[in-house]
């Protein structure tokens, strides 16, 4: 991957508006994730958690650190270095935000997610908050290519239904739901530039 990514990825998101989710009624709950992204010797790596099953919404799911907005956030993008604070430790001078991508809803449990896109240092020392946080999981960018879209499920079995949506396998993990949707959004900015 070419050494220039972030300038690249910050160029397309400041020449887009994002898409923005509806909330006319009022009855979702608005929140924000950070997409944290570092760059190592062999390339890029993308950031996830593993919530864990004290949290009251997705719990044990692969997701981005971030959550609801709260009242002292002045925007959106506060929300979600706050919350990247608060899950894993990094401190929001250590991000260069390049952009924001477009919403995502959260069928199950009503949340409007407005998801950044970040850079952070490598290697960095997280912290994690071990009460919503079982662990980190670093995953190479290039697992999310189009091209290596054989080794991703089509559907997932969860509890009372079938997920049939976009899904990433990586090593014993499995991403789904509104982050898998938000990273093949993310994947398919990448993959225009």
């Amino acid at each position: 991957m070419k050494k220039d990514l972030t300038e690249r990825i910050q160029k397309a998101l400041d020449r887009r508006r994002p898409g923005e989710v509806a909330n006319d009624n009022g009855c979702l709950i608005h929140a924000a994730v950070l997409i944290p992204l570092f760059e190592t010797e062999k390339g890029y790596e993308v950031v996830f958690t593993e919530r864990t099953h004290r949290v009251e919404h997705h719990k044990g799911q692969i997701s981005f650190p971030g959550g609801a907005v709260e009242d002292c956030d002045r925007d959106y993008e506060e929300t979600a270095l706050r919350e990247t604070y608060e899950e894993i430790g990094v401190l929001p001078d250590d991000v260069k935000v390049l952009g924001r991508l477009d919403d995502e809803l959260t069928v199950a449990s009503n949340f409007i997610v407005h998801p950044f896109v970040g850079k952070i240092p490598y290697p960095y020392e997280f912290v994690l908050n071990r009460d919503e946080v079982e662990r980190l999981i670093t995953v190479p960018v290039e697992l999310f290519f189009h091209e290596n879209s054989h080794l991703h499920p089509r559907s997932i079995d969860f509890d009372t239904f079938i997920y049939k949506g976009p899904a990433y396998r990586y090593e014993e993990i499995t991403i789904w739901g509104a982050t898998a949707i938000i990273m093949h959004k993310f994947m398919g900015l990448i993959g225009s530039i």
